[in-house]
């Protein structure tokens, strides 16, 4: 356990710990009075992602999901490992989300999740790489190659998929699609620029604010979007999960 954070970084993860529990306890209040099975599984789905991410936020502001690791030619690195761990539960739940809305088989749904596992256990190999910058810039370049291909089905097959759906679903579809490309597309450029990388162009603190404001966009942002109509998820409910479940 390393010491806990101070100035904006602890700033950060504190915002990002309350951010993350109001919206849990919000998509919990939407959700309460929801009786229809295939329209719970948003529900259910989408209020996870918030509340893994409180704890984990919780972990890096109180110092428990933070270590110490040394770089050959870069010395210590504070690491936030507590962050891959939120993003390998959350990021697959969003894709699920995604996933029930486009009325996607579940082949398509498979090789996008497969991808995300791949994209963040590359990318935590990056960030706990020991043996130089180097090897951090390759790791991350793959755990990049992994982004672009999971984007390339999200904005192909899966968009191909929704196109079928009711118009309100394919609209919302199409919204919670590009916000979750354009953010999730700023992740790496983060990374390589602060200080995971090595390089560190962007400092710790804004590093940590920054993928701060991206991770309450991508989770309670596209929650709120989500959930904010009960007739376009009573519209989705009716079609877009048995597409999945008859696949």
């Amino acid at each position: 356990m390393a010491s806990p954070t101070m100035g904006l970084e602890a700033i950060s993860l504190w915002i990002g710990t309350v951010g993350m529990a109001l919206g849990t306890v919000y998509f919990l209040a939407k959700g309460w009075s929801v009786d229809d099975p295939r329209e719970q599984e948003y529900y259910i789905v989408t209020i996870f992602i918030p509340a893994i991410a409180a704890v984990s936020y919780f972990a890096m502001a109180t110092g428990y999901g933070l270590i110490e690791v040394d770089v050959t030619g870069l010395g210590t690195l504070d690491i936030y490992w507590a962050r891959y761990a939120d993003w390998l539960f959350t990021t697959p739940l969003l894709l699920l989300d995604l996933g029930l809305l486009a009325g996607a088989d579940r082949n398509t749904i498979y090789t996008l999740i497969g991808l995300d596992v791949f994209m963040i256990g590359t990318g935590l190999v990056g960030a706990l790489a020991t043996e130089g910058q180097l090897f951090r810039i390759v790791w991350w370049a793959i755990s990049t190659g992994a982004l672009i291909a999971l984007l390339y089905f999200l904005l192909g097959e899966m968009t191909e998929q929704a196109s079928k759906q009711p118009g309100d679903v394919g609209a919302l579809f199409g919204r919670l699609r590009n916000l979750t490309a354009l953010l999730w597309a700023i992740y790496p450029v983060v990374w390589v620029l602060g200080t995971e990388s090595g390089l560190a162009i962007i400092p710790l603190g804004v590093e940590t604010a920054a993928f701060m404001v991206l991770d309450l966009a991508a989770k309670v942002g596209f929650g709120f979007l989500l959930l904010r109509s009960r007739s376009v998820l009573s519209a989705a409910s009716g079609h877009g999960a048995t597409a999945v479940a008859d696949d």
